[in-house]
């Protein structure tokens, strides 16, 4: 079996749609070529929901009005889990891409027996993120581990007992903290491109004004084509060099955490948020596939409770690797869902 069949495999949700089977299905045999069937799938699923959204309502009423409503919801309670799914297979790909293999199912042991006997993968699992993103992330361990958020800790293979609800939230919580992280930082790295490229702008024009056009071919040749990139975008309408000139917004150069810290709190809500509901979703269902659904009861006072949770022994490398999973899941399903959505377009604006 290749190394992208065994990844694949070891994914804890099992996918039921027909999307969903056939893709983990090509996940095992040819991983290479699940993109590309996603990507059929998607545009069926979008012909489907056309065809939904065009159909003429029957002009009876009563029960045949009522009829024709509810088998309109199953059909796109179906469509939008084979869009999970789909989601799902994809986020499993670039696990398998970047030879991650997920979690297994986190199941009762015996009292004070570890459960995490998977190799840790902390190299792979920040290699997906940029420096900057790390430093974040990095903070994020701090705060879920009490402070060991670094490997080789003297008291990494020291174990604590924690239940697997908790668990189960802190994964799901750690997982929007990823989405969160890709989000800002594909905008921060846009920011600065386009911030770099407009500096390069006014060098040029600058240089222009200064030295002629001698002094520009000069600078054009020693940026090595980096000035053609600057000259695609949009000249400023005012005077560069004059008193009324327009302050250019200054993207920081450094470090993420400054641009997030710049956010007001509008702005850091929008971009906490998960966009849609299919997200929420699929973090949700590889949650309890990997810790379990909890049992719920009825209270005498009509409310509900947790009937059962279950004790869990880990040491912290191995809580480490499920809080990397958990960012690594997140930020690939960012990647995920922009990619979906300009196949079938599903986000929330």
């Amino acid at each position: 079996m290749t190394t992208s069949a065994s990844t694949a495999r070891s994914a804890p949700l099992l996918l039921e749609s027909p999307s969903g089977r056939f893709l983990a299905e090509l996940l095992q045999s040819h991983p290479h070529l699940v993109c590309a069937a996603a990507e059929q799938q998607l545009e069926t699923l979008s012909e489907a929901r056309d065809a939904a959204d065009t159909q003429e309502q029957p002009s009876s009423t009563g029960t045949e009005m009522v009829l024709y409503k509810r088998i309109a919801e199953l059909k796109a309670q179906e469509r939008d889990k084979s869009l999970e799914d789909i989601m799902y297979a994809l986020i499993a790909q670039k696990f398998s891409e970047s030879g991650i293999a997920f979690v297994p199912q986190i199941s009762g042991t015996a009292k004070n027996e570890r459960v995490d006997r998977w190799p840790p993968q902390e190299e792979e699992l920040e290699s997906i993120h940029s420096d900057s993103a790390l430093e974040l992330i990095q903070e994020h361990l701090g705060l879920v581990l009490g402070g060991r958020g670094n490997a080789g800790n003297e008291d990494d293979d020291s174990t604590a007992q924690i239940s697997k609800l908790r668990m189960g939230r802190a994964y799901a919580a750690s997982a929007v903290y990823g989405y969160f992280i890709r989000r800002v930082d594909k905008r921060f790295q846009l920011e600065k491109t386009v911030s770099n490229s407009r500096a390069q702008l006014i060098e040029l024009e600058r240089a222009c004004k200064q030295g002629g056009s001698s002094a520009v071919n000069d600078h054009v040749v020693s940026e090595s084509g980096q000035g053609v990139t600057a000259m695609v975008l949009r000249r400023p309408t005012t005077d560069v060099e004059g008193p009324k000139r327009v302050k250019q917004k200054v993207v920081p150069s450094g470090r993420l955490r400054t641009y997030v810290m710049s956010f007001d709190q509008r702005t850091l809500q929008r971009y906490a948020n998960l966009r849609s509901k299919e997200s929420a979703s699929v973090i949700e269902r590889h949650t309890e596939a990997l810790f379990g659904k909890p049992e719920l009861k009825s209270t005498p006072e009509g409310g509900v409770t947790i009937a059962k949770d279950e004790l869990i022994t880990l040491s912290f490398s191995g809580l480490r690797r499920l809080v990397l999973e958990a960012v690594a899941f997140g930020s690939f399903l960012w990647d995920v869902e922009a990619h979906v959505d300009t196949h079938y377009n599903f986000v929330v604006r």
